[in-house]
């Protein structure tokens, strides 16, 4: 399988040269040269699959030529080695738990995978370099923990991040380092990109989900959710999005063969793309802090490759996929609701997709969906218990991080203040 650059100006390579580069030489996204479709067969045999060997027959085409089948049964069978459970709230609603990993957050799913990759392609020694509004962070931290060859740098948003996603950014190894940037994550975005352009900065990779190898398996999760899914009409997926990686993962899934009704994108108050999809202009405002922090992205750096998908099979966008926004007092709510009616504790992203499903089933009244709950409440422990009340039990996961010191490193918005950082730590 080779990939190509959404710019078109640079030359086609494998999923391992994708995977160490990150983003292409011409600063453009890579995309598959073709998209596999997997045979209905697959489809229908999804309950005697588990996950690894799920995972395994859905990245296997994505990955040809550069991981062997053995070597992806490894990868897969380590990375995924948590619980993705589908649970019903009603009979119209499940809740696909993405937070059974190490972090807490779906984005373990594509960090692990990503990590074990580049250790297998592990040659010259390289600098993942990623920008985080909140999950993203924590779970590359995690994942490439101790992995010989690899620095990991991670900026984050002054005083935009909860206190444990914090604490997942700063408390890990001699090999990881958290930038507390005093901007928004567009401002960490932006000098992440501005590093990549740059010729003199060398063995430069990127783990946010602009990577292929943090893109493509997150719609193994998918493909789980609806093996476990027991009705006869598709589900309508439910995606809290902020930078559009996870979504784009579903809607890959379902132009390989997966069977789905609908995807909704549920935006917090940064609406670029709900106001997108009513006028067709991509007009992007600054970010704006919300509850749901991870999802505070004002230019969705994955909605390129949504529309490369679209445009390629020569479907239109709007048939499939819809978007809305959603204030924080709505979320309050839909926390307090989904604990009122359902007793379900919910992260504020969760209730954030739960309100727009709400907005969506009055003009669908008999859809029946399954909303991603991306991050575990405890994460967002402060907003929780003043909405709620009550107060959260703490993993044990998440109580060792208060034992273990904090390093963090304070930068300004200028890229050249990274530029020498990243010249200085090589």
């Amino acid at each position: 399988m080779y990939y190509y650059s959404l710019e078109h100006r640079s030359p086609e390579v494998d999923f391992r040269t994708a995977t160490v580069l990150g983003q292409a030489p011409d600063k453009g996204l890579y995309f598959p040269e073709r998209i596999p479709r997997l045979a209905p067969e697959f489809v229908d045999a999804l309950p005697a699959h588990s996950l690894p060997e799920l995972a395994a027959a859905v990245l296997g085409p994505l990955t040809e030529g550069s991981l062997p089948e053995p070597i992806l049964r490894s990868i897969v069978t380590d990375a995924l080695s948590f619980d993705i459970p589908l649970v019903p709230l009603s009979e119209d609603l499940h809740v696909l738990e993405l937070f059974h990993g190490p972090t807490l957050a779906f984005k373990d799913v594509g960090a692990r995978f990503m990590s074990r990759c580049l250790g297998y392609f592990s040659g010259e020694p390289v600098t993942v370099l990623v920008a985080t509004s909140g999950d993203t962070g924590g779970a590359v931290a995690s994942g490439f923990d101790g992995v010989k060859g690899v620095k990991v740098v991670i900026l984050y948003p002054k005083g935009k991040v909860s206190p444990v996603q914090e604490l997942q950014l700063t408390t890990c190894g001699e090999n990881v380092t958290a930038l507390e940037v005093d901007g928004t994550f567009d401002d960490c975005q932006r000098m992440v990109k501005e590093a990549f352009a740059d010729r003199s900065l060398t063995g430069l990779t990127s783990a946010n989900s602009i990577n292929v190898a943090r893109w493509l398996p997150q719609q193994v999760y998918y493909w789980w959710a609806y093996r476990q899914w027991d009705h006869a009409e598709p589900p309508v997926f439910v995606v809290p999005s902020g930078n559009f990686g996870n979504i784009c993962a579903g809607l890959l899934a379902f132009h390989e063969g997966m069977p789905a009704s609908h995807f909704l994108a549920a935006c917090n108050a940064n609406d670029t793309v709900p106001r997108f999809m009513q006028t067709g202009t991509m007009d992007p405002h600054p970010a704006v802090a919300t509850l749901s922090n991870a999802m505070d992205v004002a230019v969705p750096s994955n909605f390129g490759r949504i529309l490369e998908l679209f445009e390629r099979r020569g479907m239109p966008l709007g048939g499939k996929v819809s978007s809305l926004s959603v204030g924080d007092e709505a979320t309050i709510e839909s926390i307090r609701e989904l604990y009122r009616v359902y007793g379900y504790v919910a992260d504020p992203h969760t209730a954030v997709g739960y309100d727009a499903w709400k907005t969506y089933r009055k003009t669908h009244p008999g859809a029946k969906g399954i909303l991603l709950s991306t991050a575990h409440p405890v994460k967002f422990a402060p907003t929780i218990e003043s909405a709620l009340g009550i107060q959260l039990d703490l993993p044990e996961s998440v109580k060792a991080l208060y034992e273990k010191p904090a390093r963090k490193v304070a930068m300004g918005t200028d890229f050249a203040e990274l530029k020498a950082f990243l010249l200085g730590a090589g």
